[in-house]
């Protein structure tokens, strides 16, 4: 396995153009417990309360995307990647508290979104640990609000810097989470199918669309979606605090 090298500080180009779909080869398809079927691992057990299983698996999610980020940190730079993209030339912009549009780096856009989030889980207000204490009303768009963030940094990792996971040996881990990722929102229908498709050619390639019925026919038009975008602009998503998302 080789080493990866960090990019130039000064002038390093992000890896979106020519590492986007390194990701589809058959060779770095591999992904950790593959004997698992992540679509059973999702389901929601018998009794057990709907908000604890988004929780729990929210909360698993994070600890991965944050995992296979702080590896590869040093990597994404201001320099290097000085916007938030995803693969398609998908640009992500950030919305203050105070619903401001801001256009800012990648490693400042994921930064706002891992904190955030471990702002978020750690409230016991928002995610109660004890029993007593319940879920707020609005816990479901919450949680929706940061899978759709963590999905975003998904999406930069494979655009940007799949190259440097690859080289490390995270590919497969990083599968892994796509897949766990992907197998929670196809059950719950927790992010817009206009977020996901920018990486829909990998759930494709990674077999996440077969049996899934909901999702079979937009799978089955991912090549469509594909040339459409590529002969589009920039596409722009933006994050609001209050969790809605425009484009």
């Amino acid at each position: 396995m080789g080493k990866a090298r960090r990019k130039d500080k000064e002038g390093g180009d992000s890896g979106a153009s020519s590492d986007s779909k390194l990701y589809l080869e058959a060779a770095v398809l591999e992904r950790k417990l593959p004997e698992l079927d992540m679509r059973l691992l999702v389901e929601l057990p018998a009794g057990l309360d709907y908000n604890e299983w988004l929780a729990s698996h929210t909360m698993a999610l994070f600890d991965h995307v944050n995992l296979v980020y702080g590896t590869i940190s040093e990597f994404c730079t201001i320099t290097g990647c000085p916007d938030m993209t995803g693969p398609g030339q998908r640009m992500y912009l950030w919305f203050d508290e105070k619903g401001k549009k801001t256009r800012v780096a990648a490693p400042q856009y994921i930064d706002y979104v891992m904190t955030f989030t471990q702002k978020t889980i750690s409230d016991e207000t928002i995610f109660p640990t004890k029993y007593a204490n319940e879920f707020p009303s609005s816990f479901e768009s919450i949680v929706r609000k940061i899978v759709r963030l963590l999905f975003h940094v998904i999406a930069h990792l494979y655009a940007a810097h799949f190259k440097e996971v690859w080289l490390l040996g995270l590919h497969a881990h990083l599968n892994l989470t796509f897949t766990h990722l992907t197998a929670l929102h196809h059950r719950f229908s927790l992010i817009e199918p206009k977020e996901t498709e920018v990486l829909r050619d990998l759930e494709i390639a990674l077999h996440l669309c077969d049996d899934v019925n909901h999702e079979s026919a937009t799978c089955s038009d991912s090549a469509d979606l594909d040339s459409k975008e590529s002969d589009s602009k920039t596409h722009c998503i933006e994050d609001a605090a209050s969790g809605e998302t425009r484009s």
